[in-house]
């Protein structure tokens, strides 16, 4: 988990998160919302693990896991201390440290307060570059815990809500050299922009409001962006969606694909009082939220086929074989908005010579909304490349 944090430039996490509370939420109390977007295949995201710990010490909790994770990723306690980890940048790591998601367990287990999960975090080196969002049902807010190997800093802004992404947000982080990269050049802060045109809209936030944040897959403006898109809050790539109520020891949890599945309510309190074993689904019914129906319908298809068609090109092209011109005009048909469509398409053109086609369809992949600046100013390079042939 680790090594894919701080493999950032290949895009294994790229989360966004939120807390809202107070006349920010529809009954004044804390509300939480995750993406946890660590993408190592769809299989991978089928099924989660929701596993409740009863330890020697310290408070008991819930996290949102996969078989052989023992660290943290999305939990809460019984204090109703939640816990969420979103990557930031910084330097590759050159030595081993203590992984950040058994900080998050050890936050988890040992606070209740924010104050408490800052001390904790202090005592740590940690392996990676992370933002911890912790929000505390005792306190009604919740705040940011931003460290570095080198640096920690906690962040909370005015107001009534808290966005994360995967930069640093604090004074102390401000001139940070892999901070200020991050922000120049990832599709962090254009989704921490879109986080905040939702909350907005939304407002007073409830946790059916806030499923629909953490499924929206348009840009700033409500713009298309096409599906996949790095920039949009739905990447089609989640291993989970989590929304916590503290206050009331609640977490609803998607099930696939994605997050546009059914969110499963679990009810710390209730779960925590029996210590037999389960014969039956721990989930509350009655609680559950509906999956999105309209994604399920018109959306989910054109995402499968999208990856479908661009793993086929890809392969062909790689190949060196020829790609049939039938395949490439579904391909963009099928996700218009998407600038990786056009991108590939031109390479397909480039490589059977068609230099000017190549380069009308990369013109067409600028026109879209691009995740980072690395892979425009590739694209730019193509064309300057093959313009002159």
């Amino acid at each position: 988990h680790d090594i894919g944090h701080a493999m950032q430039e290949y895009m294994l996490v790229g989360c966004s998160s939120f807390a809202v509370w107070g006349n920010e939420s529809a009954d004044g109390e804390l509300l939480v919302g995750r993406n946890f977007d660590f993408w190592v295949g769809d299989d991978f995201a089928r099924n989660k693990v929701v596993l409740f710990v009863a330890p020697d010490s310290g408070y008991r909790f819930v996290s949102v896991t996969w078989p052989g994770m023992m660290g943290v990723l999305s939990g809460m306690n019984e204090r109703g201390l939640t816990v969420t980890i979103n990557a930031s940048k910084g330097a590759v790591p050159t030595a081993s440290a203590l992984p950040i998601s058994l900080l998050a367990r050890q936050i988890l287990q040992y606070a209740a307060t924010i104050d408490e999960a800052r001390r904790i975090a202090a005592e740590a080196q940690t392996f990676v570059s992370e933002s911890i969002l912790v929000a505390s049902a005792e306190e009604g807010r919740a705040a940011l815990i931003e460290k570095s190997p080198d640096l920690q800093a906690v962040y909370a802004p005015a107001g009534e809500r808290i966005i994360s992404t995967n930069h640093y947000q604090s004074e102390q982080f401000a001139t940070d050299a892999a901070n200020r990269e991050n922000i120049a050049t990832s599709d962090s802060p254009y989704r921490w922009a879109r986080l905040k045109e939702l909350l907005d809209e939304k407002s007073p936030m409830t946790p059916e409001k806030a499923a629909s944040v953490l499924r929206n897959t348009k840009g700033v403006g409500e713009r298309e962006i096409g599906l996949t898109n790095e920039k949009a809050i739905n990447q089609c790539i989640a291993h989970h969606g989590v929304i916590f109520q503290p206050a009331q020891r609640r977490l609803w949890l998607s099930t696939e694909p994605w997050q546009a599945g059914r969110m499963l309510c679990y009810e710390l309190d209730e779960l925590f009082a029996h210590e037999e074993a389960f014969d039956r689904s721990m989930a509350s019914e009655h609680l559950s939220i509906e999956r999105d129906t309209a994604f399920l319908r018109t959306k989910y298809p054109r995402v499968m086929a999208h990856r479908a068609l661009s793993k086929e090109i890809r392969q062909l092209l790689d190949a060196g074989q020829s790609v049939d011109p039938l395949l490439v005009d579904s391909l963009c048909r099928n996700n218009p908005d998407y600038y990786g469509v056009y991108l590939l398409a031109g390479d397909v053109a480039a490589a059977s010579g068609e230099y000017q086609r190549a380069c009308e369809a990369w013109q067409r992949a600028l026109a879209c909304e691009i995740p980072r600046l690395a892979e425009k100013e590739a694209i730019e390079q193509k064309l300057s490349e093959y313009g002159t042939r």
